[in-house]
């Protein structure tokens, strides 16, 4: 591979546009014509050396600009593009289901020397499916940080939380089945980086959990100073089950949130999407620092 066709190589810019740069490059020199298919995510994975979800970032900001079609499950088409493409584009990213952009969006975060993750959500499930792959990367030597420090902000264990809550009754037990939920899966996050704890100690690495006494009605991800994604949880009937009880209640399903990116542009702080983000920045730090506990203090 030579190094202009490595990732990240064009100043500070994020491994998936140059990437994508690089394609539509190609695509505009004739490399693929209208009508042929790109190679597969995974020889374009292997080309650029990074991860599967950066990759499909890429794809999607091809997608997006009209130079591939839209199918999943086989390798992208090239589209007629000329005339399709936006004059300029939007400071921040089209939003999209949250574990699908969580997923890209920290696998780009790993690709950095300093890796900061900044969580706030109803549980750490999705944060810990994401973190999954970027985690494998390192123990196989693919990725070397320097650091890497996480903080999650979960409800309180024994906080008296609006949902999840039955639909007819005033039973506890919904209540009870989310405690036990929020408690072993901040154990699950906790161990996911016990290996990598173990066997590379020189990386710098930090992991804490936090816990409010309130119902976290959005989820907020702030990854390594530079990019916020927020999505709000939509309030849903749904049948479960929990030992020998069983129920209809109002809870939310964190997967079915939409998250949207916000990007802080140094270049330009006092803009819409910067301002947002030190907000974010600032929203998190004041409750860390204040209110918050450890979660099982």
């Amino acid at each position: 591979m030579n190094q202009e066709e490595r990732p990240g190589v064009n100043g500070d810019q994020p491994p998936y546009l140059h990437i994508a740069d690089v394609l539509r490059g190609e695509i505009h020199d004739g490399v693929f014509r209208v009508g042929e298919r790109l190679p597969s995510q995974a020889q374009l994975e292997k080309r650029f050396n990074v991860s599967r979800p950066t990759v499909q970032r890429a794809l999607t900001e091809l997608r997006r600009d009209g130079y591939l079609d839209n199918q999943r499950g086989r390798s992208a088409e090239v589209l007629d593009w000329r005339g399709s493409v936006p004059a300029s584009r939007a400071t921040h990213d089209i939003p999209g289901p949250t574990l699908s952009v969580l997923e890209a969006e920290v696998a780009e975060a790993f690709e950095a020397r300093h890796i900061t993750i900044d969580a706030y959500s109803l549980s750490s499930e999705t944060l810990t499916s994401a973190l999954s792959q970027p985690l494998n990367r390192v123990l196989r030597g693919e990725l070397s940080p320097a650091s890497i420090r996480v903080r999650v902000l979960l409800p309180a264990l024994d906080a008296e939380l609006a949902i999840p809550r039955l639909v007819e009754g005033d039973e506890r037990w919904p209540l009870a089945r989310l405690r036990e939920l929020v408690g072993a899966q901040a154990v699950t996050l906790e161990s996911s980086f016990n290996q990598v704890r173990d066997l590379l100690p020189d990386i710098d690495l930090s992991v804490e959990t936090q816990a409010l006494p309130v119902t976290p009605l959005h989820k907020l991800y702030i990854l390594n100073g530079k990019t916020a994604l927020t999505g709000y949880y939509q309030v849903i009937e749904r049948d479960v089950r929990y030992r020998k009880l069983s129920g209809t209640i109002y809870d939310v399903l964190g997967l079915d949130a939409v998250l949207f990116p916000f990007r802080a542009d140094p270049a330009d702080p006092e803009s819409l999407v910067s301002r947002f983000f030190a907000e974010s920045q600032g929203w998190f730090d004041s409750l860390w620092s204040t209110i918050s506990r450890p979660l099982f203090g």
